[in-house]
């Protein structure tokens, strides 16, 4: 399979009022069609970092990024970012989000009925259509993210970057979208590129694991191919060794190989101390 998405010897600094910051270092990374990529490490590693400088948000210092054969130097639709903040328009229903972005990148090539059912395909994508024309105001915080998403995936991006997409949502809801999400890069076979400080997150979603080493001065320590098969069923996963063995190998890097002296905001930390199972089952339901 051919690389779709190529960083080479990217690095990057920053001019602070205490002079040069170097964010990143030779970061080199290639990504294949339909590849699913989680970014982890801990706080200030970059993973955000990185992200922007695919999204076309920042400039690389040294290398570049290279997606479909041409360079990347700015945003462009063919890369759709999903935040931690949803970013829906308060005023705007579920609909007229996407909507902007559906005029924005198929203006003039689609109909305006074309359009319309293409708006509607992509709520259904990610079970919205019974609440498309509600605002965000009304209704809840996962389902203001499946819209982010819907949003995200009408654009039909090349690749689909999410920036801790499910951070700040509860564990049930948070299990609910990542299930939707791999049954989407199931049917769509999208590129996605996910930062998380969640490990079993990474695990459960991912074909690589792309672990950062600290900051400052940041790159990639280690690449971890998670060859699960898919589907992948979280309950089933639960007692599967070689899940725990994938879990157990990024936990090794983080808290072994790139141990922090600070945990006490790491999210990572919280999350993996508590002697949690492997993957938490989900047998409540979800209004």
């Amino acid at each position: 399979m051919n690389t779709l998405l190529e960083l080479t010897q990217v690095g990057i600094e920053f001019n602070t009022a205490k002079g040069s910051f170097r964010a990143l270092r030779d970061v080199n990374l290639k990504i294949k069609q339909g590849e699913y990529i989680s970014l982890i490490g801990h706080s200030g590693c970059g993973k955000s970092t990185v992200l922007n400088i695919v999204a076309g948000l920042l400039q690389a210092t040294e290398g570049g990024v290279v997606l479909n054969g041409k360079e990347v130097n700015e945003p462009g639709p063919e890369r759709a970012v999903v935040f931690q903040n949803h970013s829906l328009l308060p005023w705007l229903s579920a609909y007229q989000n996407v909507e902007l972005a559906v005029k924005q990148v198929f203006k003039g090539k689609k109909s305006r009925a074309e359009m319309k059912d293409w708006i509607e395909h992509n709520l259904e994508l990610v079970h919205m259509t019974h609440a498309m024309h509600k605002r965000p105001d009304e209704i809840s915080g996962g389902m203001k993210q499946r819209v982010g998403i819907a949003r995200a995936l009408a654009m039909e991006p090349d690749v689909l970057l999410m920036d801790e997409p499910f951070g700040a949502l509860d564990a049930l809801t948070r299990a609910h979208l990542q299930d939707s999400l791999m049954e989407i890069q199931r049917d769509l076979n999208n590129t996605v590129i996910m930062i998380t400080h969640d490990v079993d997150e990474a695990v459960l979603l991912s074909d690589r694991i792309v672990m950062m080493t600290n900051g400052p001065a940041a790159t990639i320590g280690e690449i971890l191919d998670v060859d699960l098969e898919r589907p992948r069923n979280r309950i089933e996963l639960a007692d599967d060794p070689r899940y725990n063995h994938f879990r157990h190998e990024v936990l090794s890097f983080l808290y072994e190989k790139q141990k922090k002296v600070d945990h006490t905001t790491s999210a990572v930390k919280k999350a993996n101390t508590e002697k949690k199972p492997a993957v938490k089952p989900v047998n409540e339901k979800v209004a």
